[in-house]
């Protein structure tokens, strides 16, 4: 019987990968499965291997880092779509927050996780899971528009100075990014699959799972009930004074969120969501920061990638 082939896209800059684990990583793979190791060089390495992996018939890719190396290795992977010859994807979660993992129910320890996907390659468990596209994007948890797309172009400036990335740096930033931004003139406007509109937003999370994210091992749930077998889901938020924003993080943390209507409109089950601005602004998809834009189109892809479970 043919052995599997399997491919290890590494970032040796995830906040979590050490060389040890890597080592141990390959040492048990390698006993189970025709295995590659490549370390990713710069950002688009990832999705370039992956890309190379899918047409070069490899039967699984697996993303050892954060949340940034999985959003690439399955843009890479789904580079010619959504097709019968896309190899599953694994995971080995290595960055500071995982929420795609955390959404799959993987073990967030890298050692449980290697095992986990061990026993997954010799049972063969698959799990197939509905992805999110903005343009030509493809997400796996989330992406946003305005503010908070505005704190991870923040955050990703001051890691290429060198500054580790961890919940703090993110928390500091995102007050820093609100008392600064603009909250008197909400320039973004949506459109929802049944032709709702809303206007004046402020800012629009777009989610493909559930909890959105992660500040520090509290979950932020602003579309409970979004999973991975599900459509999107929609955050716009319509106000943004300092007590209302802190009254709803408060309300959508934790393990019972309450969301309500006053401060954003919420919906779930959508099949597209548009989003267009008065000007050009920040976007991000699953933590990695994109050029601002002005329409941005949303849409819920199912089904569209096996993972191994």
């Amino acid at each position: 019987m043919r052995s599997v082939r399997v491919l290890v896209v590494v970032n040796p800059n995830a906040t979590a990968t050490t060389a040890r684990e890597r080592d141990v990583l390959a040492h048990a793979l390698g006993s189970a499965a025709d295995l590659q190791i490549v370390e990713t060089a710069n950002r688009g390495h990832a999705a370039a291997l992956a890309c190379r992996a899918m047409r070069d018939g490899t039967d699984v890719v697996v993303a050892l880092g954060g949340d940034g190396t999985v959003n690439e290795v399955v843009n890479g992977l789904l580079t010619d779509g959504v097709h019968d010859k896309v190899p599953a994807l694994g995971i080995v979660p290595a960055g500071s927050t995982n929420v795609f993992a955390r959404a799959l129910g993987l073990p967030d320890d890298r050692i449980e996780a290697t095992g986990a996907l061990l026993e997954g390659l010799r049972t063969g468990s698959r799990r197939a899971v509905s992805l999110g596209m903005v343009d030509d994007r493809w997400f796996v948890f989330g992406a946003s528009v305005g503010f908070s797309a505005a704190v991870v172009d923040r955050v990703e400036r001051h890691r290429r100075r060198g500054t580790r990335s961890t919940h703090t740096l993110y928390a500091r930033l995102a007050v820093r990014e609100f008392f600064r931004g603009e909250r008197r003139n909400p320039k973004l406007h949506v459109e929802l699959s049944d032709g709702t509109m809303h206007d004046d937003v402020y800012f629009v999370i777009v989610t493909n799972s559930d909890p959105w994210t992660y500040v520090g091992n509290r979950p932020l749930h602003p579309t409970p009930g979004v999973t991975l077998d599900t459509n999107l889901g929609m955050y716009a938020r319509r106000r943004m004074s300092a007590l209302g924003m802190l009254y709803s993080m408060a309300r959508l943390s934790g393990a019972k969120p309450r969301v309500g209507n006053r401060g954003a409109h919420v919906a779930r089950d959508l099949e597209t969501v548009t989003v267009r601005a008065d000007e050009p602004m920040p976007v991000e998809v699953d933590g990695d920061y994109l050029e601002p834009r002005e329409k941005l189109v949303f849409r819920s892809v199912p089904e569209a990638l096996r993972v191994v479970v």
